[in-house]
Protein backbone atom coordinates (compact mmCIF):
# COMPACT_ATOMS: atom_id res chain seq x y z
CA UNK A 1 0.00 0.00 0.00
CA UNK A 2 1.65 3.30 -1.09
CA UNK A 3 1.56 6.62 1.02
CA UNK A 4 -0.99 8.18 -1.26
CA UNK A 5 -3.31 5.16 0.10
CA UNK A 6 -2.13 5.19 3.97
CA UNK A 7 -3.42 8.91 3.57
CA UNK A 8 -6.78 8.74 2.52
CA UNK A 9 -7.27 5.45 4.58
CA UNK A 10 -6.04 7.83 7.80
CA UNK A 11 -8.11 10.69 6.47
CA UNK A 12 -11.17 8.79 6.20
CA UNK A 13 -11.43 7.33 9.64
CA UNK A 14 -10.67 10.29 11.46
CA UNK A 15 -13.42 11.83 9.55
CA UNK A 16 -15.53 8.71 10.80
CA UNK A 17 -14.26 9.53 14.33
CA UNK A 18 -15.07 12.87 14.30
CA UNK A 19 -18.56 12.79 12.80
CA UNK A 20 -19.43 9.62 15.67
CA UNK A 21 -17.72 11.95 18.33
CA UNK A 22 -19.25 14.63 17.10
CA UNK A 23 -22.85 13.35 16.63
CA UNK A 24 -24.93 10.73 18.92
CA UNK A 25 -23.62 7.59 16.96
CA UNK A 26 -20.35 7.08 18.91
CA UNK A 27 -23.02 6.30 21.93
CA UNK A 28 -23.66 2.92 20.43
CA UNK A 29 -20.20 1.80 20.15
CA UNK A 30 -18.68 3.62 23.53
CA UNK A 31 -19.66 5.20 26.83
CA UNK A 32 -20.24 9.03 26.63
CA UNK A 33 -17.30 9.64 28.84
CA UNK A 34 -14.94 8.98 26.17
CA UNK A 35 -16.22 11.03 23.59
CA UNK A 36 -13.25 13.75 24.11
CA UNK A 37 -10.76 11.00 23.11
CA UNK A 38 -12.66 10.06 20.30
CA UNK A 39 -12.93 13.29 19.01
CA UNK A 40 -8.96 13.31 19.77
CA UNK A 41 -7.97 10.17 17.80
CA UNK A 42 -9.72 11.84 14.72
CA UNK A 43 -8.31 14.91 14.75
CA UNK A 44 -4.79 13.14 15.41
CA UNK A 45 -5.29 10.86 12.27
CA UNK A 46 -6.89 13.49 10.20
CA UNK A 47 -3.66 16.09 10.87
CA UNK A 48 -1.28 12.80 10.26
CA UNK A 49 -2.74 12.30 6.95
CA UNK A 50 -1.80 15.58 5.78
CA UNK A 51 1.82 15.61 7.16
CA UNK A 52 1.56 12.32 4.99
CA UNK A 53 0.33 13.93 1.66
CA UNK A 54 2.84 16.91 2.61
CA UNK A 55 6.11 14.56 2.74
CA UNK A 56 5.45 12.66 0.09
CA UNK A 57 4.95 16.05 -2.11
CA UNK A 58 8.17 17.51 -0.48
CA UNK A 59 10.19 14.03 -1.22
CA UNK A 60 8.85 13.78 -4.56
CA UNK A 61 9.82 17.52 -5.57
CA UNK A 62 13.28 16.93 -3.97
CA UNK A 63 13.89 13.88 -5.92
CA UNK A 64 12.65 15.94 -9.47
CA UNK A 65 16.29 17.58 -9.31
CA UNK A 66 18.83 16.57 -10.80
CA UNK A 67 21.05 14.25 -8.75
CA UNK A 68 23.39 11.87 -10.23
CA UNK A 69 22.52 9.56 -6.43
CA UNK A 70 18.74 9.62 -7.05
CA UNK A 71 16.69 8.11 -4.27
CA UNK A 72 16.81 4.11 -4.70
CA UNK A 73 12.96 4.42 -3.87
CA UNK A 74 12.28 6.22 -7.20
CA UNK A 75 14.08 3.89 -9.26
CA UNK A 76 12.43 1.11 -7.37
CA UNK A 77 8.92 2.52 -7.81
CA UNK A 78 9.56 3.46 -11.80
CA UNK A 79 10.42 0.40 -12.44
CA UNK A 80 7.71 -1.35 -10.74
CA UNK A 81 5.10 1.10 -12.94
CA UNK A 82 7.31 -0.38 -15.92
CA UNK A 83 6.80 -3.96 -14.99
CA UNK A 84 3.19 -3.46 -14.35
CA UNK A 85 1.94 -1.80 -16.94
CA UNK A 86 3.21 -4.16 -19.36
CA UNK A 87 2.14 -7.16 -17.28
CA UNK A 88 -1.55 -5.49 -17.61
CA UNK A 89 -0.88 -5.13 -21.50
CA UNK A 90 0.26 -9.03 -21.91
CA UNK A 91 -2.75 -10.58 -19.30
CA UNK A 92 -5.44 -7.88 -18.93
CA UNK A 93 -6.42 -7.61 -15.49
CA UNK A 94 -5.25 -10.79 -14.11
CA UNK A 95 -1.42 -8.94 -13.30
CA UNK A 96 -0.33 -9.55 -9.27
CA UNK A 97 0.85 -6.22 -9.22
CA UNK A 98 -2.35 -4.43 -10.08
CA UNK A 99 -4.26 -6.49 -7.26
CA UNK A 100 -2.82 -5.41 -4.25
CA UNK A 101 -3.69 -1.64 -4.39
CA UNK A 102 -7.04 -2.68 -5.62
CA UNK A 103 -7.77 -4.99 -2.40
CA UNK A 104 -6.43 -2.29 -0.57
CA UNK A 105 -9.38 -0.29 -1.07
CA UNK A 106 -11.77 -3.01 0.75
CA UNK A 107 -10.26 -1.34 4.48
CA UNK A 108 -12.81 1.42 3.36
CA UNK A 109 -15.89 -0.48 3.28
CA UNK A 110 -16.38 -0.98 7.33
CA UNK A 111 -15.88 3.05 7.73
CA UNK A 112 -18.85 3.53 4.74
CA UNK A 113 -20.43 1.22 6.97
CA UNK A 114 -19.53 3.09 10.24
CA UNK A 115 -21.36 6.47 8.15
CA UNK A 116 -23.87 5.24 6.89
CA UNK A 117 -25.53 2.32 8.69
CA UNK A 118 -25.98 3.01 13.08
CA UNK A 119 -26.24 -0.32 14.67
CA UNK A 120 -29.32 -0.69 16.63
CA UNK A 121 -27.97 -0.87 20.48
CA UNK A 122 -28.20 -4.18 22.30
CA UNK A 123 -31.73 -5.32 24.17
CA UNK A 124 -33.58 -8.27 24.92
CA UNK A 125 -31.81 -10.94 22.54
CA UNK A 126 -28.59 -10.09 24.50
CA UNK A 127 -29.81 -9.95 27.36
CA UNK A 128 -31.69 -12.97 28.44
CA UNK A 129 -28.52 -15.08 26.28
CA UNK A 130 -26.74 -12.95 29.65
CA UNK A 131 -26.72 -13.12 33.75
CA UNK A 132 -27.21 -10.02 35.33
CA UNK A 133 -24.04 -8.11 35.88
CA UNK A 134 -25.37 -6.39 39.18
CA UNK A 135 -22.41 -5.67 41.02
CA UNK A 136 -22.50 -4.30 45.04
CA UNK A 137 -21.92 -0.42 45.01
CA UNK A 138 -19.38 1.27 47.08
CA UNK A 139 -21.86 3.51 48.75
CA UNK A 140 -25.28 4.84 47.99
CA UNK A 141 -25.76 8.85 46.98
CA UNK A 142 -28.38 10.66 49.05
CA UNK A 143 -31.72 10.35 47.14
CA UNK A 144 -33.57 13.94 46.27
CA UNK A 145 -36.93 14.00 47.93
CA UNK A 146 -38.71 14.44 44.49
CA UNK A 147 -41.46 11.74 44.39
CA UNK A 148 -42.11 10.03 42.16
CA UNK A 149 -38.19 9.70 42.34
CA UNK A 150 -36.77 9.17 39.25
CA UNK A 151 -33.66 6.80 39.58
CA UNK A 152 -31.69 4.36 37.54
CA UNK A 153 -32.38 1.04 37.05
CA UNK A 154 -29.18 -0.28 38.10
CA UNK A 155 -28.88 2.12 41.54
CA UNK A 156 -32.44 0.76 42.02
CA UNK A 157 -31.32 -2.56 41.69
CA UNK A 158 -28.22 -2.03 43.84
CA UNK A 159 -30.50 -0.06 46.90
CA UNK A 160 -32.93 -3.40 46.57
CA UNK A 161 -30.24 -6.35 46.65
CA UNK A 162 -27.59 -4.95 49.28
CA UNK A 163 -29.25 -1.91 50.53
CA UNK A 164 -32.49 -4.20 51.17
CA UNK A 165 -34.59 -1.43 49.96
CA UNK A 166 -33.65 0.92 53.32
CA UNK A 167 -33.00 4.36 51.43
CA UNK A 168 -35.68 3.37 48.88
CA UNK A 169 -38.59 2.71 51.57
CA UNK A 170 -42.46 3.14 50.64
CA UNK A 171 -41.07 5.78 48.44
CA UNK A 172 -42.59 5.34 44.54
CA UNK A 173 -39.89 5.45 42.10
CA UNK A 174 -39.81 5.93 37.98
CA UNK A 175 -37.26 3.37 36.03
CA UNK A 176 -36.73 3.64 32.24
CA UNK A 177 -35.48 0.42 30.66
CA UNK A 178 -36.50 -2.02 27.68
CA UNK A 179 -38.57 -5.20 28.08
CA UNK A 180 -37.49 -8.74 27.92
CA UNK A 181 -39.27 -11.70 28.77
CA UNK A 182 -37.60 -15.28 30.08
CA UNK A 183 -38.68 -18.50 28.34
CA UNK A 184 -42.01 -18.98 30.22
CA UNK A 185 -42.92 -15.44 30.07
CA UNK A 186 -42.06 -13.20 33.06
CA UNK A 187 -40.98 -9.69 32.36
CA UNK A 188 -38.10 -7.99 33.36
CA UNK A 189 -36.73 -4.09 32.56
CA UNK A 190 -33.52 -4.18 31.73
CA UNK A 191 -30.65 -1.72 30.97
CA UNK A 192 -27.57 -2.80 29.42
CA UNK A 193 -24.31 -1.50 31.37
CA UNK A 194 -21.23 -0.72 29.72
CA UNK A 195 -17.37 -0.37 31.32
CA UNK A 196 -15.91 0.89 28.44
CA UNK A 197 -17.94 0.20 25.03
CA UNK A 198 -20.65 -2.02 23.45
CA UNK A 199 -18.23 -5.09 23.29
CA UNK A 200 -18.60 -5.46 26.87
CA UNK A 201 -22.24 -4.86 27.83
CA UNK A 202 -24.19 -6.50 30.25
CA UNK A 203 -27.66 -6.55 31.79
CA UNK A 204 -28.65 -5.44 34.96
CA UNK A 205 -32.51 -7.07 35.34
CA UNK A 206 -35.54 -6.27 37.34
CA UNK A 207 -38.36 -8.29 37.45
CA UNK A 208 -41.93 -6.82 37.55
CA UNK A 209 -44.78 -7.81 39.83
CA UNK A 210 -47.93 -5.82 40.65
CA UNK A 211 -49.82 -3.93 37.95
CA UNK A 212 -47.88 -5.37 34.76
CA UNK A 213 -49.83 -3.72 31.32
CA UNK A 214 -51.04 -6.86 29.56
CA UNK A 215 -49.40 -6.83 26.69
CA UNK A 216 -45.62 -6.58 26.33
CA UNK A 217 -43.29 -6.33 23.92
CA UNK A 218 -39.65 -7.31 23.78
CA UNK A 219 -37.25 -4.26 23.18
CA UNK A 220 -40.52 -1.84 24.32
CA UNK A 221 -38.90 1.24 26.08
CA UNK A 222 -41.26 1.65 28.83
CA UNK A 223 -41.22 4.40 32.03
CA UNK A 224 -42.34 2.47 35.14
CA UNK A 225 -43.66 3.34 38.21
CA UNK A 226 -43.58 1.35 41.26
CA UNK A 227 -42.36 0.90 44.88
CA UNK A 228 -39.66 -1.32 46.55
CA UNK A 229 -40.66 -5.09 47.46
CA UNK A 230 -38.27 -7.39 49.25
CA UNK A 231 -38.86 -9.97 47.16
CA UNK A 232 -36.07 -11.60 44.91
CA UNK A 233 -35.44 -14.16 42.24
CA UNK A 234 -32.25 -15.62 41.14
CA UNK A 235 -30.90 -15.52 37.02
CA UNK A 236 -30.90 -18.98 35.69
CA UNK A 237 -27.62 -18.22 33.77
CA UNK A 238 -25.45 -16.86 36.68
CA UNK A 239 -27.26 -17.37 39.51
CA UNK A 240 -27.24 -13.67 40.92
CA UNK A 241 -29.73 -12.19 42.79
CA UNK A 242 -32.52 -10.32 40.80
CA UNK A 243 -34.97 -7.55 42.45
CA UNK A 244 -38.49 -7.27 42.31
CA UNK A 245 -40.51 -3.94 41.60
CA UNK A 246 -43.52 -3.85 42.41
CA UNK A 247 -45.79 -1.64 39.42
CA UNK A 248 -47.81 1.11 39.78
CA UNK A 249 -47.84 2.43 36.27
CA UNK A 250 -45.99 2.01 33.11
CA UNK A 251 -45.94 3.88 29.81
CA UNK A 252 -44.11 3.77 26.41
CA UNK A 253 -41.58 5.82 26.00
CA UNK A 254 -38.90 6.52 23.15
CA UNK A 255 -35.27 4.97 22.79
CA UNK A 256 -33.29 7.48 24.65
CA UNK A 257 -30.46 9.22 23.89
CA UNK A 258 -28.09 6.93 25.32
CA UNK A 259 -29.51 3.44 25.80
CA UNK A 260 -27.14 2.02 28.06
CA UNK A 261 -26.52 2.62 31.55
CA UNK A 262 -22.87 3.63 32.79
CA UNK A 263 -24.27 4.18 36.68
CA UNK A 264 -22.77 1.00 37.79
CA UNK A 265 -18.57 2.32 37.21
CA UNK A 266 -19.42 5.44 38.46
Amino acid sequence: MNRQVQAAIMFLVGAALLHAGWTDLYLRYVKAGLQPLLLASGAVLIVAAAATVWYERKSRRGNAKPNRHEDAYTHTHEAEEAHDAGHEREHGTDGHGHREPRVSWLLLVPLFALILVAPPALGSYSAMRTGTALQQPYGYAKLPASNPLPISLVDYAGRAVYGHGRSLGNREVRITGFVALDPKGAPYLVRMALNCCAADAQPVKVALTGDIPPVLQPDTWLQVTGTYTPEQTRDSLNNRPIPYLRVTGAKPVPTPRDPYDESWNQ
